[in-house]
């Protein structure tokens, strides 16, 4: 055994307890900084609908809204105009809030994330677009790595989507009845509840070109396609709780409608199943954000 003199041991044990000292404070004020960031995501019954804040990605901050848990009529009546077979009416209830990104994925995001630009309309601010179901999956799962731990990005259901689309509402669009082109990028050739035409771009217009729902969220109606989790399929009849819509089928769903699209087709109630491998000029994503 080697022997230390008395004073250099005293130095020795001090500057040990001193630099583990050290490590224990690190180390706590790194589970400090984790838990700080994700407890302002988790759950809130308090937190008001709407409610923005941001993450940044890159060297952009990018805007979420907040939409609380709670239930609403999916689908469409037999009244509304355009209303469609598959849009039966019917009560869901969803028992979880979750966080959705306030405008559709642009070309910016899409690329700092994924590294590559299939869009056919180029635009940083433009959303992305030619996006397969698989693409947006595999774009949620590389945002994931991104994000604080705890903190989880996918596509939403279908009725996550149109219960957030809608944000409290139960006209055909969140904004009214009436669409041509004014209030969305679609074809106001052919109106929606107006005889008066209006606009039609016939591309894709820049995230932000048109005012948000209530709940902070812009191009809901219009502009591209949004992928959903959820296979095409019948609704259930009756009261649905957190639906994830059925286990297979041949389609996916997509909503909200494009550019080139009728406004009929914007409604808040229209669904449409489409193949998960398709790419399209008019087909792109918006992504949410949950605890896990």
């Amino acid at each position: 055994m080697v022997n230390v003199n008395p004073k250099y041991r005293v130095f020795f044990i001090s500057a040990l307890v001193s630099v583990a000292a050290s490590l224990f404070c690190v180390a706590l004020c790194a589970f400090g900084q984790d838990s700080s960031s994700l407890s302002k995501w988790s759950e809130s019954s308090s937190r008001k609908a709407g409610t923005r804040q941001t993450l940044e990605i890159g060297d952009v901050a990018y805007g979420f809204c907040w939409i609380p848990a709670g239930e609403f009529d999916m689908g469409s009546p037999e009244s509304e105009k355009g209303h469609g077979g598959d849009e039966t009416l019917h009560h869901v209830e969803l028992t979880k809030g979750f966080w959705m990104l306030e405008t559709e994925v642009t070309q910016a995001l899409y690329k700092e994330i994924m590294g590559t630009n299939p869009s056919n309309f180029k635009g940083d601010n433009l959303p992305v677009e030619m996006v397969s179901w698989e693409d947006a999956t595999r774009f949620c799962d590389k945002l994931t790595e991104r994000l604080p731990k705890g903190l989880k990005a996918s596509l939403p259901t279908e009725a996550q989507w149109e219960y957030a689309c809608r944000a409290g509402t139960t006209t055909p669009f969140s904004f009214g009845s009436d669409l041509n082109g004014d209030k969305a990028n679609c074809d106001g050739n052919f109106p929606y509840g107006t005889s008066t035409q209006g606009k039609s771009l016939g591309k894709t217009s820049s995230v932000k070109s048109y005012e948000p729902n209530a709940w902070g969220l812009y191009d809901m109606h219009g502009n591209v396609w949004e992928w959903t989790s959820d296979f095409y399929g019948a609704y259930p009849s009756g009261t649905v709780v957190d639906p994830t819509g059925p286990d297979t089928a041949s389609d996916r769903v997509i909503r909200g409608a494009c550019w080139g699209d009728d406004a009929w087709n914007c409604r808040s109630a229209y669904r449409l199943g489409i193949s998960a491998v398709a790419r399209i000029g008019n087909l792109g994503l918006r992504c949410l954000l949950s605890c896990d």
